[in-house]
């Protein structure tokens, strides 16, 4: 099946899918990333492909934290910078956050006093919309993003696409697969709403500590007093850690 993604012919060596979903972790404290779909050509680009379904206002600040983590992953100790290969985070959206209609947006690094100069990273972003009306784009592309918005397939690619989501969707293994990351999915949301109750208690006791009694404190958060104890002497010990720190690290994600 052609890539509509691509407008030149290439080789893929290697693929990694959501299904696997790679997982980068490059140190303690450091905020990882999984990703969706990761893809390295015959020529050694390096791909990144992820589907963004609720709209919200970090996306370009989440654009940037997956450029610079891929970079500190690909690059290894010691090796010259020369080596950091050509890169695209590519971002499918299902809302337009930059609203000018647009079906794709590219982003390069270009010097704001001349436009004719650009730094010449390598590192290239693309935003393609669903939601888009504008812009001149491939045929299969378009068709394909207007399949993802939700609309009947056109073109041999969405045709393709919404044929294999079918085949998927049929078989024991994606429903096994299904399964398995709503109750992680579940897990997930539970963890997030637990770290978001500690980290709310995190910030009380640095708001109130030294203001009330100890006790009183204790009481007003239904906490019991070693958790007290915990909060209260990472507060201390690490004066430049914020609330979701101490409250991420008490819970040990």
């Amino acid at each position: 099946m052609r890539n509509p993604f691509v407008r030149y012919c290439l080789k893929i060596i290697k693929i990694e899918y959501a299904e696997k979903q790679k997982v980068i972790d490059l140190e303690y404290r450091a905020k990882g990333v999984r990703l969706d779909l990761h893809i390295i050509d015959d020529k050694g680009v390096v791909y990144n492909v992820e589907i963004q379904t609720g709209a919200n206002d970090n996306l370009p600040k989440r654009i940037r934290y997956y450029h610079d983590v891929l970079d500190l992953n690909l690059l290894k100790k010691s090796a010259d910078y020369e080596a950091l290969p050509k890169c695209y985070v590519i971002f499918i959206c299902t809302f337009d956050f930059f609203e000018k209609s647009r079906y794709m947006y590219t982003f390069k690094r270009q010097c704001q006093e001349d436009a004719s100069v650009y730094l010449n990273d390598e590192a290239i972003t693309i935003v393609l919309n669903t939601q888009g009306t504008i812009g001149d784009i491939d045929d299969e592309l378009r068709n394909a993003l207007r399949y993802m918005a939700g609309q009947t397939p056109t073109g041999k690619y969405a045709i393709d696409l919404d044929k294999a989501v079918k085949e998927v969707k049929e078989s024991d293994e994606w429903r096994a697969g299904y399964m398995n990351y709503t109750v992680k999915l579940r897990d997930h949301e539970r963890a997030a709403q637990r770290l978001g109750a500690l980290e709310s208690k995190v910030a009380s006791v640095r708001n109130h500590k030294g203001k009330l009694p100890d006790d009183t404190i204790i009481s007003i958060l239904d906490l019991d007093k070693k958790q007290f104890i915990e909060i209260s002497d990472m507060i201390d010990n690490y004066p430049d850690w914020t609330d979701e720190d101490i409250a991420a690290d008490i819970i040990g994600e």
